[in-house]
């Protein structure tokens, strides 16, 4: 090895530096092109032309440990040739939920744009990180042209915001600005000089506003629930007597989060009342629309979010209803003060120089709590370019024409009962097979029923038809929660999702 290290350094000049040679690159460009290219290839092939295929599986089931199995998951000392790892991305494809598919309706995202799917293959590859104007120019101002338009939907005249991993982190961005807000030296003093702060959600909010009081110091305890009607509304008057409580008991009521679309339901909470009962008590109003702002863009159905401009921040998913691709989640704020700066502000030197040679109020990084941040808001902004507001406003239409389709072919067949008549595109349902539909309506009727949807998912998850989740609720048995999402999805999916179920459980 000593004599083809000398030879190497005398042929090439080569500069030797802790027995590593330094000159020219170390990769095999031409070799790694070639991979990306054979790469896509497979890509293009067992994902985007089979997207809208029905005959094809939702997902290759495996139970975990045959599929550790399969996948040979060991990483070795040496590293494996183009081939074998071209075959390993071909099984990873094979034994994943295809999310794209037409018969996905397990989660609140689904299907696949191809234009939010190329800007993704763009940012991949430019692997960009946006907090400064000079290393992301052009996915900084996307941000902000984006954030400006969803604005507008909103209804603020200006507003602030800033594109982060999820919605719950945009619930624990809002609840962190409105305890600032409140109490502007916790910044630098901490919570030791706090009164107990006290935060209102309604029973069927997310469950990341408990995660982020308790991720926040405030404490899981100091979220008071307020109850919701039959539909899964918050009711106003239930707020205001626990804020009211609040204050009786001593404590600093702050925030109100209201949801836009609850995660099971499809709950729209009463925006204005509860907004009324925020302004007389002084209260910061934040709505989790993640689920239900994207009705914000359809003419027709916006009125689901009647007096959303009166809140104080919102938290929006565009991955969600509009397909724009995860993650890709906005949270937005009335404030135009700088109050999101101000709030999360460190002022790095290494990053952040005033003295730069252009307007550094484009570096909007230190409005973040990440410092790498992917550039989601590229995947909404090109796939808007393409579709259009009213192509956007399509997808929110026929998405909930067809949970509407979904509702009274339920009403038509035996078997199938409605929780309740849905407002947005949760259709949640009942299947009662035919060996319990002449029983007594009492506990043990509830009790084997409660088993049947488990048993259906395991038979649709192995067999590959389809995915579709299932919950209790609220001392409700299990049920089926049907979500329409994917502009890929059309009548007959419908109508297959019932018979489907009808044939999985034609034996229980």
């Amino acid at each position: 090895v000593g004599v083809c290290k000398q030879e190497m350094l005398q042929k090439k000049n080569a500069v030797l530096v802790d027995g590593v040679i330094l000159n020219g690159p170390i990769m095999d460009s031409k070799a790694g092109e070639k991979f990306v290219e054979e790469a896509c290839k497979i890509i293009m092939e067992e994902v985007v032309q089979k997207a809208d295929d029905v005959t094809e599986k939702v997902c290759e089931w495996q139970a975990p440990e045959k599929l550790k199995q399969i996948l040979d998951l060991e990483m070795r000392d040496t590293g494996e040739c183009h081939q074998k790892i071209l075959q390993l991305c071909r099984d990873v494809i094979k034994y994943s939920v295809k999310t794209n598919h037409p018969r996905f309706f397990n989660q609140l995202y689904a299907g696949i744009d191809y234009y939010s799917l190329v800007a993704r293959f763009i940012t991949e590859a430019l692997n960009p990180s946006v907090y400064t104007y000079e290393v992301s120019p052009v996915f900084l101002l996307v941000e902000e042209a984006v954030i400006k338009k969803m604005i507008e939907f909103i209804g603020w005249e200006e507003g602030d915001g800033i594109f982060n991993p999820g919605g719950s982190v945009s619930n624990m961005y809002a609840m962190n600005l409105a305890r600032y807000k409140f109490c502007p030296e916790i910044k630098e003093k901490g919570l030791s000089g706090l009164p107990r702060l006290v935060l209102f959600a309604s029973e069927e909010c997310h469950y990341s506003m408990k995660k982020a009081a308790s991720f926040l110091g405030i404490g899981t305890e100091n979220v008071y629930f307020i109850k919701t009607d039959e539909r899964g509304k918050m009711i106003p008057e239930e707020l205001e007597k626990q804020v009211q409580r609040a204050r009786k008991e001593g404590s600093a009521p702050f925030l109100v989060c209201a949801t836009a679309g609850t995660t099971v339901l499809g709950a729209f909470d009463p925006l204005d009342k509860i907004a009324d009962i925020c302004e007389k008590h002084g209260l910061w109003l934040h709505v989790d629309a993640s689920w239900g702002g994207s009705a914000l863009i359809s003419r027709k159905h916006r009125r689901l979010l009647h007096g959303i401009h009166r809140a104080d921040s919102v938290a929006w998913n565009p991955h969600k209803m509009l397909l724009a691709g995860i993650q890709c989640c906005a949270l937005l704020v009335k404030d135009n003060s700088g109050l999101l700066k101000k709030c999360y502000s460190a002022e790095a030197a290494y990053l952040f120089q005033q003295d730069k040679f252009y307007d550094v109020s484009y570096d909007t990084g230190d409005k973040s709590i990440q410092c790498s941040r992917r550039p989601d808001a590229f995947k909404f902004w090109l796939m808007w370019k393409a579709l259009g507001t009213t192509g956007l406003e399509e997808r929110v239409n026929r998405a909930l024409a067809l949970a509407r389709y979904l509702v009274e072919e339920i009403k038509k067949r035996e078997g199938f009962q409605l929780l309740l008549e849905p407002e947005y595109a949760n259709v949640c349902f009942w299947y009662i097979p035919p060996s319990l539909r002449k029983m007594e309506d009492g506990p043990e009727f509830w009790q084997k029923l409660h088993q049947v949807a488990p048993i259906i998912k395991e038979r649709m998850m192995k067999k590959g038809s389809m995915m579709l989740g299932y919950q209790p609720h609220w001392g409700k048995v299990n049920f089926f929660r049907q979500v329409v999402i994917s502009p890929q999805v059309s009548r007959e999916d419908m109508d297959f999702l019932l018979d489907e179920i009808e044939l999985l459980a034609k034996d229980l």
